[in-house]
């Protein structure tokens, strides 16, 4: 019997890495002689790089960048096969990267991403996949183009910044300086909302405030980003408001695609791809997979729902072992998950269950593999 151990992390208490372990000591304990395989897996947010990195066996490489506020900070990033880069944009333009009471999006850049994204050149990466979730900014990704070579201009000729408080400036978009090494890359954006640049349900109205915007900062940025979309639209005819996920990142989702030929992606579809899952599902009879809570945002290009329809794809039985299960967990089940447990054995705090998650998750995978040797042992009295 061969298991296939693919599970997301359960956030503040267990990594993915240590599901495959507890996993594994369980599967022996039920099946002495079973063949246990891991792969560490994320669906694009945190840990998406080290799970990368790890299920790939490639590496991290770190470099000096600028953080949101312009300040220099070391950011990592991983690169596989040589030439495929993994970026987690959070990494150099994350929000946890502002102290709290300097949180403005009008002053701050996705400069640091760029950087990034130049340093991957540099080590002969030509597959980029950039992770846009978690920014402080809402500059419409003119940081990050600026670093890679873009050049965006005032009316008076200007260079401007990259500032969220500057896209009410822009005026011209001066591409001929961008890095010409991008025209021999694969980029891929790894995102999961579908917001547009502008609207109600655009960049700034969506994610601003919880960036530390006010009402007043947010329609100030809101009527930028609309300047900077016609600009682009004039100059580039690109409707950024017909590209889903364009306002992901505070309108880093638009610069990636409009600029460097980005295509969007689901996070979880483009880690699979990037640590070859379908390869290593190949001759495995059964998958197990999870998450700390399971419910109806599970259905929306997370983990659980990844691994289930690739396994389903080849045939293969998939089994969510989770840390609770909530409202709407079901509509996994037409995603190839089989079945659902849930690690909790009693009624008990949220704080205890997480305190004592490393016990709970092993006990509950025994339990697992238990009932699983229980229906082979029916099936073959059949």
């Amino acid at each position: 019997m061969k298991f296939l151990f693919a599970s997301d992390s359960f956030k503040g208490s267990l990594t993915s890495t240590q599901t495959i372990e507890l996993l594994t000591k369980a599967a022996k304990e039920v099946f002495p002689h079973c063949e246990c395989i891991g792969i560490p897996v994320a669906d694009g947010g945190e840990g998406t790089v080290n799970a990368v990195v790890s299920a790939a066996k490639g590496n991290i490489v770190t470099a000096e960048v600028h953080d949101p506020l312009m300040d220099k900070i070391k950011a990592a990033y991983g690169i596989t096969d040589g030439n495929k880069a993994i970026i987690e944009m959070s990494a150099a333009s994350g929000l946890p990267l502002v102290p709290e009471k300097l949180r403005s999006p009008m002053n701050t850049t996705t400069y640091g991403t760029g950087e990034l994204i130049l340093d991957a050149l540099y080590h002969g990466c030509r597959d980029i996949s950039v992770a846009i979730g978690g920014s402080a900014t809402n500059d419409g990704g003119m940081g990050c183009m600026r670093a890679l070579g873009v050049r965006f201009l005032s009316k008076e000729g200007q260079e401007l910044s990259g500032f969220g408080s500057e896209l009410s400036k822009v005026t011209h978009i001066d591409t001929c300086g961008l890095d010409s090494r991008l025209s021999e890359c694969s980029i891929t954006v790894m995102c999961d909302v579908k917001n547009p640049l502008c609207g109600i349900n655009g960049a700034t109205r969506t994610f601003a405030k919880q960036k530390g915007a006010d009402s007043e900062i947010i329609e100030q940025l809101e009527n930028g980003m609309c300047n900077y979309r016609d600009v682009i639209k004039k100059e580039f005819g690109i409707d950024c408001d017909t590209i889903e996920g364009a306002g992901a990142a505070g309108g880093l989702g638009a610069a990636l695609c409009v600029f460097l030929g980005g295509k969007m992606q689901s996070g979880i579809e483009t880690v699979l791809r990037l640590i070859g899952f379908d390869e290593k599902l190949k001759g495995a009879g059964l998958v197990i997979t999870g998450e700390g809570c399971t419910d109806s945002q599970s259905v929306c290009g997370k983990v659980m729902q990844g691994v289930g329809m690739h396994a389903k794809k080849f045939g293969i039985p998939c089994i969510g072992l989770s840390g609770s299960l909530g409202n709407g967990a079901e509509m996994l089940f037409d995603y190839g998950i089989s079945s659902l447990h849930c690690i909790v054995d009693s009624p008990m705090k949220l704080e205890y269950a997480m305190l004592n998650a490393e016990a709970l998750y092993y006990n509950a995978a025994v339990r697992m593999f238990r009932t699983i040797r229980a229906g082979m042992d029916i099936r073959r009295s059949d």
